[in-house]
């Protein structure tokens, strides 16, 4: 099993930036991409970015291209979104998730789950 753990969330203004971290622990070897998802009240998960363990490629969904950046410390096991930028449709809760057999952008393809973090923009 892996566990994710998420921080860094909060309130900021429009235009503001702020940096989601996900530490994981357990069976690290086992992890093949990790990716960004989010959720809004009313709205389904959307896949928001995704980064390849191992190589470090990455994947974004296109309404956070330019704005958002996923990179990972993989001494630390620990994978990172930087969101400037930020809008108040970015407003949601943002969950970590890892993948042992992909780094796309289906949910589906995902098997970790962090708890989430709520990320709030203010106008």
């Amino acid at each position: 099993q892996v566990q994710l753990v998420e921080s860094g969330g909060g309130l900021v203004q429009a235009g503001g930036s702020l940096r989601l971290s996900c530490a994981a622990s357990g069976r690290i070897f086992s992890i093949y991409g990790m990716g960004w998802f989010r959720q809004a009240p009313g709205k389904e998960r959307e896949f928001v970015a995704a980064i390849r363990w191992s190589v470090g490629n990455t994947l974004y969904a296109d309404f956070v291209k330019g704005r958002f950046t996923i990179s990972r410390d993989y001494a630390k096991n620990t994978v990172y979104l930087q969101m400037n930028s930020l809008k108040p449709e970015d407003t949601a809760v943002y969950y970590c998730a890892g993948s042992s057999r992909s780094w796309n952008g289906r949910a589906d393809q995902y098997n970790y789950w962090g708890q989430g973090t709520q990320v709030t923009v203010s106008s």
